[in-house]
Formats: structure tokens, sequence, C-alpha cells
């Protein structure tokens, strides 16, 4: 079985993050997780404090091993789920969408291990000197809000710039992924779109339809001309919005209010007309709907068989070794 030094410091059977997935990623998923032996994660998004507290609580009830909480910087309700986490001594938090060096302080004086999300070397370097217990490097190729850089670029460049740990995230659906994860560097993963299909995952059927019948091609990018590009499905909703992004005659004011609650649309109600299926490249990886203790094992099986095959296979012939 894979261990690596990412299991020893958050006290997980597989160096595995379940992504934080506003509307979709609560409680029973990311406790089913922790159960399975991963890190599940519960992800606030842009929900009020009291429901965060709420998701907490009924994570602990349904496990006693450690678990996260993602907060995203830029909601409205982000200081408030900060003291929240803090106060309940969260084991994990997770950060993106902005910088959370103002509540570091907090965080770690109530034990708790922050892990930011982190799109370049930059942030990377940053997050670790105001205390980062590691850093996910997340390239493009995820759903949801993405950088420019891909993960094949990004996660080594991240590893060799920062001395803590580093997980790699984006692209990442099987146990290949996983390998080539570890080769670039990485000591764990975060997985995402995977877990659209998870049993425990309470996500709107048709949202896990469309990601099973999902092909290579079929995600885009939408919101470059807000400054914040967002992964998708391809979708109705998805087309037209990106063709208002290049129509001057709407404004940026506009184009927010057009995308407000989509996502709720899709994950809640399954809205596949104006509805934002979020999905990382991915999706065309994905083929059934497994547990999530299956999916961990089956990923992590493959990884093994991918590095071991690769050992295998390769043979390695120091320069100059034969002259």
């Amino acid at each position: 079985m894979i261990r690596t030094s990412l299991c020893e410091l958050l006290g997980i059977a597989y160096p595995m993050f379940q992504g934080a997935m506003a509307w979709i990623s609560d409680a029973t998923l990311a406790a089913a997780v922790s159960e399975a032996g991963g890190l599940g994660i519960i992800a606030a998004g842009n929900a009020a404090a009291e429901f965060v507290r709420e998701q907490i609580r009924i994570a602990r009830a349904k496990t006693n091993k450690p678990f996260g909480v993602n907060v995203m910087m830029m909601s409205p309700y982000a200081e408030e789920i900060a003291r929240v986490t803090a106060a309940e001594k969260v084991p994990v938090v997770t950060t993106g969408a902005g910088n959370p060096a103002g509540y570091m302080q907090a965080w770690l004086e109530n034990g708790v291990k922050v892990i930011p999300v982190v799109p370049s070397t930059g942030i990377a370097k940053r997050m670790e000197r105001v205390g980062a217990a590691a850093v996910i490097a997340e390239g493009g190729e995820s759903g949801g809000h993405v950088g420019d850089l891909t993960t094949m670029t990004l996660v080594p460049q991240v590893c060799g710039a920062v001395r803590i740990p580093v997980l790699a995230a984006g692209g990442i659906a099987d146990g290949r992924g996983i390998a080539a994860a570890f080769m670039l560097g990485a000591v764990g993963v975060q997985v995402g779109t995977r877990f659209l299909t998870a049993k425990e995952c309470g996500v709107h059927q048709n949202y896990k339809n469309k990601v099973l019948k999902a092909k290579d091609i079929d995600t885009m990018l939408t919101g470059k001309r807000l400054g914040h590009p967002v992964r998708s499905l391809k979708t109705p909703f998805s087309r037209t919005l990106f063709e208002k992004e290049y129509d001057s005659s709407i404004t940026n004011e506009a184009l927010e209010k057009y995308a407000e609650g989509a996502l709720r649309l899709a994950a809640v109600e399954g809205d596949e007309q104006n509805g934002c299926f979020l999905a990382g490249q991915a999706a065309g990886l994905v083929t059934r709907e497994q547990t999530a203790r299956e999916i961990l094992a089956e990923m992590f099986e493959e990884a093994e068989r991918v590095l071991q095959t690769a050992r295998d296979s390769i043979q390695y012939d120091p320069i100059g070794s034969n002259s």
C-alpha cells in the first residue's frame, strides 16, 4: 500500500484529498471519504458560517477520522467561517480564491493544519512563509476556478520552490494520474471530478449522468473576461456565457448576474439548460458510480501496478556507464 509523508502528517491511510466542490462536497461525502482512508473535505463555498458549523458537526457524528473544510476567500462569509473552523478545531483547512494569511494565526493557535490551493510558485512560497503545513498545486485541468498553468508544469516547479509537502491536483481521476503526480515530486493528490459520481455524493443525478457521459473534449473555460476562468462541462448555459463574454455591448455586471446561481441550478436541481456543471478534463476517465471506498482502493491499486511496471520496464543507464 502506498504511504507518503502526507499520511503521517495528517493521520490518513491514503495520500488523497477529496476536492472541495461548492453545493456538492457536504459532510456526508467528506465523512465517507475519510472513513475510506482519504481526507474528505467539506466545501464552505458561499454558505453562511452556521451552516458550515452544522456540517462540521454532522461529519464528526459520521466519522472519528480526520477531515477538512475548504474556505473560499472570496466568500462574503470567509471571516466568519474562518472563526468557526478555528473554534471547532477542524483538523485541516484548505483554502482557495484568495490569500488566507490574515486567518493563519487563529488556525495555527487552534491546531488546525492549513493547506492552501496554489496556482503558482510565488503563492506557494508565500503560503510556506505564513505557516502552511502543505500546499495543493492545482493545474488548469481542474473543474471550477482554475489558473493558467497545467498540472504537468506546475507541480514540479512548486515542489522545487518549497520545502513543505506538495499535493498535485488537476486532471487526476485514476491510478495513472496518481503515479504521474508522484513522479513529478508530489506526495499526495487531490481528486474532485471522480468523486462527483461517488454513491455517497448527493449531487443531482442529472449531474452524475453528464459526468459519466463526458468525453475528453467535453469541458470548456468561461469567465476569462471577468478575470476568474472556470472549467465546466459544455452545456447550453456555458456556451451562451462564452458567447456573451465576446459581446462588447454586455457589461461585466450583466455577465456576473447571468452566471449567478448557475452552479446551484446544476448541483441541486439538475437543470441541464441553465445550470453550470463544473467538472475537470478528467471527466472522460469517469465511467461508473462507485462508493468512496471503492474509488480510493481502485485508484491506489492501479497506481501501485503502474509504478511497479515502470520500475520493471525502465532500464536505468547512467551517462557514460557503457563507455
